[in-house]
């Protein structure tokens, strides 16, 4: 790892010290008249050792997106890590983290009982063809069988 501080706050991270599944505020942003954005890495695969594909990991997004903003209108964003292994949840004026784990809870208790993927065709997506709610649940399921261990996140 490079001794330079990097901009990308995840790419100072060790990655080879955390252990997913783990949920971790990776950074908050002031704005000009006072809001927090509170951004969170929802790690769901171990670095470098495991990774979401991209059919689940898409349809996953999707639900998540959708499915958060019933819980919340805090949720700015949710977006998938180009690695594949993860989310990042941001959130405005929000800075309760266990209620962040329960916004995540219940958006993946939500995803387990959906029973379609929302807004998975060509008009609404641009890769209506890549998508598995099956994959999406599988993923959901893994990852709230292991909701005890979400603070944790070096090994």
């Amino acid at each position: 790892m490079s001794d330079k501080e990097m901009n990308v706050e995840s790419f100072n991270l060790d990655h080879t010290k955390v252990k997913a599944p783990y949920v971790r505020l990776a950074g908050i942003k002031t704005g000009e008249r006072g809001d927090a954005i509170h951004k969170y890495d929802l790690r769901i695969c171990q670095p470098n050792k495991a990774h979401m594909e991209m059919p689940a990991l898409h349809s996953l997004e999707h639900l998540m997106a959708e499915l958060s903003r019933n819980h919340t209108d805090k949720i700015l964003d949710i977006s998938p890590m180009g690695c594949q292994t993860g989310f990042y949840v941001s959130l405005i004026n929000h800075d309760d983290y266990d209620d962040v784990l329960d916004l995540i809870d219940k958006t993946l208790n939500d995803v387990l009982v959906a029973k379609e993927v929302p807004a998975c065709n060509e008009m609404q997506c641009g890769w209506a063809a890549s998508h598995s709610l099956e994959g999406a649940q599988a993923l959901a399921r893994d990852l709230l069988a292991k909701r005890n261990e979400w603070n944790q996140v070096f090994a």
